[in-house]
């Protein structure tokens, strides 16, 4: 059983008094640009062993299941946005310069073009693999769904109860139109694929097995910690223990959801972004989605409880929309729209972030520059397709190496000449 929610609030963060960032990068060969299972070839600790996280000062390095991942994280909670993406961009370049001892480099954006799983998909052989070997038992983790995803998280904290209500009602109306934002997978296996977030498709199949485990990704409208473990996580548990009698994955992290409680550390943490061409694109957008969610939780636009009512399905049936159409979904429902003060009629998801983006500014230099290239040119889903297009077989491989250079620069994807 979890602590008690009195226990861990005494010492909490409360709303927006600080944040979490995560980025996943796959790691590739350099010539080839094949995934290269070697993260633990980065991954040491002071004695040089393999080891599932490292700190970095201010950041963090780890692993999370695969062994061509590294993950990337600010280590504790941090106070604000500012610097974090130059902070990410040096801890990138400094692996960088240990791969590339080793004909390897950091690959960005949130699925490989070519991999295929069920040949390449190594699991990660150290620390926490018990963890990792339990989730492969269950569902076969040589899926895309799992073996093929990078992400960018961001936590945001809570102190109290009611705190957790309110945030946990203006993320569940955030999540269907962030891939509008960050949609970056939108090639498979060498194909175009039907979705410019090919990789939320697949997140969102990965736990059939379990149907509990990510319910409809869109996260039920519960809005306490009591009925959120009586209705999310229990349900998740009692559904896995046939398959896990040892209780491994007896734990809040097992739950898959586009947004997870984690009252360990009472923080929501939202899972849905595709990860960026480059740290500042990722950092721009958790400003952003933060300075949102904030003004939803104060009831700029509606009320707490007129938010709470907010239908999953409803929520859900805009989400595979933008899954599948990014930044040009044509959002049709009046009652969601005027939960972000849109009173226009319809609009597409563009549109209606770029309103956003107009009453939230993000300040700083490069991640406004970031931010920018996202709102006119388009997701980097939909910059990838316009350069494939017409030339796909001979640009696939140029434009994911330009996507390499993008990350080691700290740079926007902007096509190739």
């Amino acid at each position: 059983m979890l602590a008690e929610s009195t226990e861990s609030e005494s010492n909490s963060i409360s709303l927006f008094e600080a944040f979490g960032v995560e980025v996943e990068y796959m790691i590739v060969h350099d010539t080839s640009l094949d995934v290269a299972p070697i993260a633990d070839q980065v991954l040491r600790d002071e004695e040089g062993q393999p080891s599932e996280e490292v700190e970095h000062g201010d950041i963090a390095w780890s692993n999370e299941l695969a062994a061509h991942v590294v993950e990337l994280k600010t280590n504790g909670p941090a106070p604000s946005f500012a610097g974090l993406a130059q902070k990410f961009q040096a801890n990138v370049n400094e692996i960088n310069s240990s791969l590339g001892q080793i004909g390897a480099v950091l690959m960005p954006s949130a699925m490989h073009p070519w991999m295929r799983p069920e040949l390449e998909m190594k699991l990660w052989p150290h620390g926490y693999n018990e963890v990792y070997e339990a989730f492969n038992v269950i569902f076969n983790c040589t899926g895309h769904g799992w073996a093929n995803l990078q992400s960018c998280h961001l936590n945001l904290p809570f102190a109290t109860d009611e705190e957790f209500g309110r945030l946990h009602a203006a993320i569940r109306l955030l999540l269907p139109i962030l891939p509008a934002l960050t949609a970056s997978s939108p090639v498979c296996e060498r194909q175009m694929t039907p979705h410019l977030d090919h990789r939320l498709e697949t997140y969102r199949h990965n736990a059939d097995r379990i149907p509990q485990v990510a319910g409809h990704v869109i996260p039920e409208a519960v809005f306490t910690r009591k009925d959120y473990e009586e209705q999310i996580l229990q349900p998740i548990y009692d559904a896995m223990a046939p398959l896990d009698l040892p209780g491994v994955l007896r734990h809040e992290w097992a739950n898959s959801r586009g947004a997870i409680a984690r009252f360990m550390r009472n923080t929501i943490e939202i899972r849905v972004m595709d990860v960026q061409e480059h740290p500042a694109a990722d950092v721009a957008i958790c400003q952003l989605v933060a300075n949102v969610a904030k003004a939803l939780t104060e009831e700029k636009w509606s009320s707490t409880s007129h938010q709470q009512l907010a239908e999953t399905k409803r929520l859900k049936e805009i989400f595979l929309n933008v899954i599948d159409d990014a930044d040009e979904t044509v959002i049709v429902d009046p009652d969601y729209l005027q939960h972000f003060g849109w009173t226009e009629g319809t609009c597409t998801a563009n549109q209606l972030w770029r309103s956003l983006a107009d009453q939230f500014p993000v300040e700083e230099t490069p991640l406004a520059d970031a931010l920018q290239v996202i709102l006119e040119e388009g997701t980097l889903a939909h910059r990838i397709v316009r350069t494939l297009h017409g030339k796909f077989e001979s640009r696939l491989l140029p434009v994911y190496r330009e996507l390499c250079s993008c990350l080691q620069e700290g740079r926007s994807f902007r096509g190739l000449d």
